[in-house]
C-alpha cells in the first residue's frame, strides 16, 4: 500500500507522525511525506536545510518530500501566519504535482496547528479520489481563540469553513482526544466518519537514556513539567501555588521547569520579583533523549491547562508520556485530562485555575511515603499499556486504513 503522509512538520521536527511514517514504513508500506523545510521550534531553518537544500530526501526508508515556506521566525502573529499560508500555498501546488504523477493508496493528514496543513491532501484527493484519513490533534478554530487570543468574527468564520472543508473531504476523522468528538459534530454531520485514535508516548523517551546532571539534591521533594511554557498551560496559577507554599515555609518543594515557550520569559521575571528562585527553575529545552532520566529525578509530574472549552475536551500528550516513565501525576485542569488522572489513579487532580488546591495537593503529595507514590506511578504505567501502547496503536492504524 503506497501511503502519502501529509503534514507541515515532519523529522527533524519532533512529532507523532514521524513515529507513524517511520513504523509504516517498517511493517511493509510504501511511505511518502509532503512537509516543510524543518524550523520548529526555534523558527530558522535546521542546520543543513534551506530553499535550495535537502528538499529531497530518505529517511529510514521514508521518501520525503520538503516544499518551500516561510520560517516561523520569532512566531509574532505576522510571521506565523506567512509560515501557515506559504506552507499550505506550496503544500497545494506540490499536491497538484503529485496527482499527475504519483499514486497514492492512502492519504493521512497530521493536523496540529495549523489547520491549514490539511488543504493539500484535500487538492489531491480531488484529482485522484484518494480517500483521506484526518487525525485531529488541535481543533480549530477554538485554538485561534483559547491559545492564540483571537477574537475576530471574520477570521473564526474563514477558519471555520476551512475546518467543516476538510472535515467534509475526508473520508475518516480520527480524533486524539475523545472529547473532540462534540467540537466535529458541531460543524456537521460527520459523527459515522470519527475514530477514536489517541497518542502515545514519545518512543526516543524510552529507547533512549543519556546521563544528566541532578536538576536538584535528592532531599528536596521535587515536582516537575517538561513540555511548552505558553498561555495553555497556565503558569500563573502554578506559580501563585508556590507562593502559598513559599508563605507556608514548604520551600523544600522545588518545582522544575523543562521546556521553552513565549511565556517562558515573563515567568522568569515573575519568579525573581516574588523571590522564588529557590523553589521554582527553568532549565530550558533538553534533549528528547535525556527525558527519561530527567524524569527519573522527579517525585511526581505536572500538567496543567487553562479553564477553556477547548482544553477541557484535550488530554495533553505528556499524560502519556508521565505515565509511560512511572510518574505519579499532579494535574491542574478540567475536562478529559482530569477524569483520565482519576480513572487510572495514578496522582492527583484538582480544578484547573486552583492555585490554593494545587498547593494543598502538593503538600500531600509531598507527605506520602515513596511506596504510594510509585504504586501511584505503577497504576499510570498499566494503564498507559493498555490504552496508549505504541505498538496496539498503530495496530489500530493499520485497521483503520485497511
Amino acid at each position: 500500500m503506497k501511503i502519502l503522509i501529509v503534514s507541515q512538520y515532519f523529522y527533524p521536527e519532533n512529532f507523532k507522525g514521524n513515529d507513524i511514517a517511520f513504523e509504516l514504513q517498517k511493517r511493509g508500506y510504501d511511505v511518502t511525506v509532503l512537509t516543510g523545510i524543518p524550523n520548529y521550534p526555534k523558527g530558522i531553518f535546521f542546520n543543513g536545510y534551506g530553499y535550495f537544500k535537502k528538499r529531497r530526501e530518505i529517511i529510514n526508508g521514508v521518501k520525503v518530500i520538503r516544499t518551500f515556506l516561510l520560517p516561523r521566525g520569532k512566531s509574532d502573529a505576522v510571521a506565523l501566519f506567512l509560515n501557515y499560508f506559504s506552507w499550505a500555498l506550496f503544500g497545494c501546488l506540490y499536491a497538484v504535482y503529485l496527482s499527475l504523477f504519483k499514486k497514492f493508496d492512502r492519504i493521512f493528514v497530521q493536523q496540529l496547528s495549523p489547520v491549514t496543513m490539511g488543504l493539500p491532501a484535500i487538492v489531491y484527493r480531488k484529482i485522484r479520489k484518494t480517500p483521506v484519513y484526518f487525525w485531529v490533534l488541535d481543533l480549530w478554530p477554538e485554538s485561534l481563540v483559547s491559545a492564540g487570543g483571537v477574537n475576530s468574527k471574520v477570521v473564526l468564520n474563514i477558519f471555520t469553513k476551512i475546518v467543516k472543508l476538510l472535515y467534509k473531504n475526508s473520508d475518516k476523522i480520527l480524533i486524539s482526544s475523545k472529547g473532540f468528538r462534540e467540537s466535529i459534530i458541531e460543524k456537521g454531520n460527520f459523527g459515522n466518519k470519527i475514530i477514536y485514535f489517541p497518542n502515545w508516548a514519545d518512543l526516543a523517551i524510552s529507547e533512549n537514556s543519556q546521563e544528566i546532571e541532578s536538576p536538584k539534591p535528592n532531599e528536596d521533594f521535587k515536582i516537575m513539567f517538561a513540555g511548552n511554557i505558553g498561555v495553555a498551560q497556565d503558569f500563573d496559577t502554578v506559580l501563585e501555588a508556590f507562593s502559598i507554599l513559599k508563605q507556608m515555609k514548604h520551600i523544600s518543594i522545588k518545582l522544575i521547569i523543562l521546556g521553552e515557550g513565549r511565556e517562558k520569559e515573563r515567568l522568569e521575571i515573575y519568579v525573581e520579583r516574588n523571590q522564588l528562585n529557590n523553589m521554582v527553575y527553568f532549565l530550558g529545552k533538553k534533549p528528547i533523549e535525556t527525558m527519561a532520566q530527567y524524569f527519573a529525578e522527579a517525585d511526581c509530574m505536572l500538567v496543567s491547562l487553562k479553564d477553556a472549552s477547548i482544553f477541557n475536551l484535550t488530554l495533553p500528550a505528556k499524560v502519556q508520556a508521565y505515565m509511560s516513565q512511572k510518574k505519579p501525576i499532579i494535574a491542574m485542569m478540567n475536562g478529559e485530562g482530569f477524569e483520565t488522572i482519576l480513572e487510572a489513579n495514578c496522582g492527583f487532580a484538582v480544578k484547573a485555575g486552583d492555585a490554593e488546591g494545587l498547593a494543598t495537593t502538593i503538600i500531600e503529595s509531598s507527605a506520602l511515603s515513596k511506596e504510594l507514590l510509585t504504586k501511584f506511578g505503577e497504576n499510570g504505567y498499566n494503564y498507559y499499556l493498555e490504552n496508549f501502547r505504541f505498538e496496539n496503536c498503530i495496530d489500530h492504524l493499520e485497521k483503520i486504513l485497511k
